[in-house]
């Protein structure tokens, strides 16, 4: 698996051929985007900075697009969408939580998350092998309140996201962790094996 980071909440994850999308920043958005082709793409709030799924029809490539709470199966992929709420933008929005199984591996995508993760959607969530959460604020969780919620969960690695209009964000989330420096990575390429013995390592994605 390889997980690419695109600014704001916008990654792509691959395995093999298939490509799912979160958060994909539309062309209306004031933040820069970028265009590829998706199988799946998983839109976590209905804001131009979070639901670009049209950049993402590349080729023979139509992704199938979910913006939403429920459950899905695609390709042998499930997909759970959970309802939570959030502020990004000034006001109180649906945002969903995604949790995805995808070669062995959890994932779980926070989106634009500001509420409590109740014990029922926490439970929902399981064990979470790869947690991406948002910690800059802006209507989302910031620093402090993305740590809290990111280590509660227990997951094996946290990747940040949403930091960019922050710039202490990033360096006040590594603090609450006890660094104050963690150098970005190009691409985290991981198999499930490497997860072994990892217990809420932060893992710092460079913006492509």
């Amino acid at each position: 698996m390889v997980i690419t980071y695109y600014g704001a909440q916008f990654f792509k994850v691959q395995l093999g051929d298939t490509t799912i999308a979160f958060n994909p920043i539309s062309k209306d958005s004031k933040l820069k985007t970028s265009r590829f082709g998706a199988d799946v793409v998983l839109v976590s709030l209905n804001h131009p900075d979070t639901n670009g799924s049209d950049q993402l029809t590349f080729g023979e490539k139509v992704p199938l697009v979910i913006a939403g709470p429920g459950e899905y199966e695609i390709k042998g992929i499930f997909i759970k969408g959970i309802l939570s709420k959030t502020n990004y933008g000034g006001e109180e929005k649906i945002n969903t939580v995604y949790v995805i199984e995808l070669d062995d591996i959890r994932l779980c995508f926070l989106g634009s998350i500001n509420s409590t993760l109740t014990s029922d959607m926490k439970e929902d969530l399981g064990e979470v092998d790869i947690l991406f959460v948002p910690i800059g604020g802006n209507g989302t969780y910031g620093s402090e309140d993305g740590y809290k919620v990111a280590t509660s969960l227990e997951p094996k690695i946290i990747i940040p996201m949403n930091y960019e209009d922050d710039k202490n964000a990033l360096k006040l989330f590594l603090k609450e962790e006890g660094s104050t420096d963690s150098k970005p990575v190009d691409k985290l390429t991981i198999k499930k094996k490497d997860l072994e013995g990892k217990d809420s390592e932060i893992v710092v994605l460079e913006k492509n």
